[in-house]
């Protein structure tokens, strides 16, 4: 069989959660199955890491999709003309987006609709373009999938979709998130927080991520308990306006706040398992990975009690209300209490059993084997 896959988002450097679903899903399905031939479709020269086997046929396109005209281009034109060219049997999107009629059978996974349920988290050329092409490719697909039954409940009510259409593939954590010795998580305290220890706070910086609520809780933890705890964000600076910029520029003690901005996925990891705990207090998730890489790190969660996040969180996860910093602010007292944050990282480690790059992996498989009509 012959596999087109939409592999445009697989970055050296620059990979984010779609990138990293459909690298650690295309590596493991690309080896288990050398009797099919994989075209992976790039718009640029791809990094030789991410030609998973020598079933694997680099295929690049023009041009580089990096904007809504640009994308209308790489979908409508380029993408057709290579299923055509190498008689593709099935095209599968790790990204949502595809051919608006393509004449093979096609699989497009649909990370989450937050883009339908609120404005400002996107530019707004790729707002208006999301919001009209991706009811037409979830109605269009043959089959879709997407990372939780919040999502899959979501596709099916907003798109009008039959939920018997879509399958729920649930992410995973990259293998780099462990448990770091106590020499380690000291060493990276000292590099990031001066020796202090620090609550962390992982996320592209987005209006949705709803940091502003965060910075005013960890200012009011810090007024009432004086001390010398940090709040680490990690993250690029997106959006960083109206009331973000006015949450931190009000802060008493902004100066505990440090913002080592993008870093790279194992610096990433050793923060991640150094920290009291992960706060992610986001409006809105279609999974929530940063949960699931504490819980491999061994780091007790604060997140919210909103959209898929109570999915993922099961019973491991002390849960806020995200619209209220103060009980934002409880929480972080709360998790500074004797065996609360052990109590939290213990029930992870059986709640993380319930997802992995393997578990991925399988269940995108079997999804493709739905879409061309095999069980």
């Amino acid at each position: 069989m012959r596999i087109a896959v939409n592999t445009r988002l697989l970055l050296k450097g620059k990979m984010d959660g779609i990138g990293w679903f459909t690298a650690e899903s295309m590596r493991r399905i690309v080896c288990a199955h050398p009797e099919h031939t994989f075209y992976f479709l790039f718009d640029r020269k791809p990094a030789p890491e991410f030609l998973f086997g020598p079933n694997v046929v680099p295929v690049v396109l023009c041009p580089q999709a990096r904007h809504p005209v640009l994308w209308y281009m790489f979908f409508e034109w380029a993408v057709p003309y290579a299923l055509k060219k190498y008689r593709i049997d099935l095209y599968v999107s790790p990204d949502g987006m595809m051919p608006l009629h393509p004449k093979v059978p096609t699989l497009t996974v649909i990370h989450d609709l937050n883009f339908e349920h609120a404005t400002g988290n996107l530019k707004g050329s790729h707002q208006k373009y999301m919001t009209h092409w991706f009811r037409r490719f979830a109605q269009n697909a043959t089959r879709v999938a997407t990372v939780s039954e919040y999502s899959k409940q979501d596709i099916a009510e907003t798109y009008g979709v039959n939920p018997e259409k879509i399958d729920v593939v649930y992410d995973g954590s990259h293998p780099c998130y462990r448990p770091h010795s106590e020499d380690e998580k000291a060493a990276t305290r000292q590099r990031f927080a001066q020796g202090c220890h620090y609550i962390i706070f992982v996320s592209t910086i987005l209006k949705r991520k709803n940091l502003a609520n965060l910075l005013t809780a960890f200012d009011r933890v810090k007024t009432m308990e004086p001390g010398t705890l940090k709040l680490i964000v990690v993250g690029s600076r997106v959006w960083w306006q109206d009331e973000l910029a006015e949450a931190y520029d009000k802060m008493a003690h902004k100066e505990d706040v440090i913002m080592p901005g993008h870093v790279d996925a194992d610096e990433l990891a050793a923060l991640m398992s150094a920290a009291e705990a992960l706060v992610y207090p986001s409006y809105f998730e279609g999974f929530g990975i940063p949960i699931l890489e504490a819980m491999y790190a061994e780091t007790a969660v604060i997140c919210s009690n909103t959209t898929s996040m109570p999915e993922v969180g099961g019973d491991a996860v002390l849960y806020i209300d995200p619209t209220s910093a103060d009980d934002i602010a409880h929480a972080i007292r709360h998790i500074q209490q004797s065996g609360v944050r052990e109590e939290l990282i213990e029930k992870g480690r059986k709640q993380r059993t319930l997802y992995s790059w393997d578990r991925t992996a399988n269940l995108l498989w079997t999804s493709m084997m739905h879409t061309i009509g095999q069980e």
